[in-house]
């Protein structure tokens, strides 16, 4: 899951997606709108989203409308954090010096 998570942040295209994601939710056609790539680019970055459970997407009428999985993104700065974190042994040998 946390490879998923951080291989589908390699692109830029898809770290801009979920900068348009983060206050609403937006139909493929409006996220396609925003880049000067094709369509089927477009909806090839949000599989891979999809895929690493960081967007979720719900057919309304004949739209895909595509919305930010904040759960999972709230799961992987947590993960992050951990492992950025310094290890409580490391930290009593530090306050010792």
């Amino acid at each position: 899951m946390a490879e998923d998570f951080f291989g589908a942040l390699a692109s830029p295209y898809r770290r801009e997606i979920i900068r348009l994601l983060k206050w609403r939710s937006l139909s493929a056609g409006e996220i396609a709108a925003h880049f000067d790539i094709a369509q089927p680019s477009v909806s090839r970055h949000l599989d891979i989203l999809k895929q690493a459970e960081i967007v979720t997407c719900e057919r309304k009428a004949n739209q895909m409308i595509y919305s930010l999985n904040l759960s999972m993104m709230d799961e992987m700065f947590v993960r992050l954090a951990d492992l950025l974190s310094v290890p409580r042994e490391q930290q009593e040998k530090e306050a010792e010096i």
